[in-house]
C-alpha cells in the first residue's frame, strides 16, 4: 500500500554524505571485533596507539614527579606550593586515565610498565631539592607537554576528531598548569 505520499521503509539512497546503508551494515557485522575502529578510520591504529602511549608515559612520569615534589616541598611557601603540586598530580592522573581509555578504544593496550615509562616519556623525572627548583622542573615539564600535545593534535587533526578533542582538552589543562607555575616561579 505504498503510494506517492506514503514514506518508504527502505533506507535512503546514497548521496554525497551518506554511505550505502546496506554496505555500512555489512561492514559493521563483518568487523564487529574491532569495536569503534571502523574500516574508514584513516590513521594506522597501531601508530595512533603508540603516540598515545607516549602521552600516557609522559602523564605518569609527571604524576610521580609532582607527587615527589608534593611530599618533599619545604620552606615558608611550601604549603601552598605543595597543594598546587598535589592538584597538578591529580589532574595528570586524570589525563592518564583518559588516554588509557582511548588507547583501549583504538584496540591497543595502555603501557603502564614502570621500566619503560621514563624511556617513553617526553618529560623527565627530576628530583629537585629546593622549592624553586621543583617549580622550575615542573614548569619545564609542562612546557614540554604543551609542545608535545600541540604536535599530537596536528597528527590526529581531522582524521581522528575524538582523539584530537581529548588531546585539546588535556592541552588546555597543561597550559593552565604552565601559567600557574610561571606565576609561582616569578615570586
Amino acid at each position: 500500500m505504498n503510494g506517492p505520499d506514503t514514506p518508504s521503509l527502505s533506507p535512503a539512497p546514497s548521496g554525497p554524505f551518506l554511505s550505502d546503508v546496506y554496505a555500512l551494515r555489512e561492514r559493521a557485522r563483518a568487523h564487529i571485533e574491532q569495536g569503534p575502529v571502523t574500516e574508514d578510520y584513516p590513521l594506522e591504529p597501531q601508530r595512533a596507539v603508540a603516540i598515545l602511549n607516549v602521552a600516557l608515559a609522559t602523564e605518569l612520569v609527571c604524576v610521580l614527579r609532582y607527587r615527589l615534589h608534593y611530599f618533599m616541598a619545604e620552606g615558608m611557601q611550601a604549603g601552598s606550593v605543595a597543594a598546587e603540586f598535589l592538584e597538578h598530580s591529580n589532574e595528570e592522573l586524570s589525563h592518564a586515565d583518559l588516554l588509557a581509555a582511548r588507547i583501549v578504544q583504538l584496540g591497543g593496550e595502555p603501557n603502564f610498565a614502570p621500566d619503560t615509562l621514563s624511556a617513553q616519556s617526553h618529560a623527565e623525572y627530576v628530583r629537585a631539592t629546593s622549592l624553586r627548583d621543583m617549580i622550575r622542573e615542573n614548569l619545564i615539564a609542562e612546557r614540554i607537554a604543551v609542545e608535545s600535545y600541540r604536535e599530537m593534535i596536528v597528527y590526529f587533526g581531522e582524521d581522528d576528531p575524538v582523539t584530537r578533542r581529548l588531546l585539546e582538552d588535556i592541552l588546555a589543562t597543561e597550559e593552565k598548569h604552565a601559567d600557574e607555575l610561571r606565576s609561582l616561579f616569578a615570586q
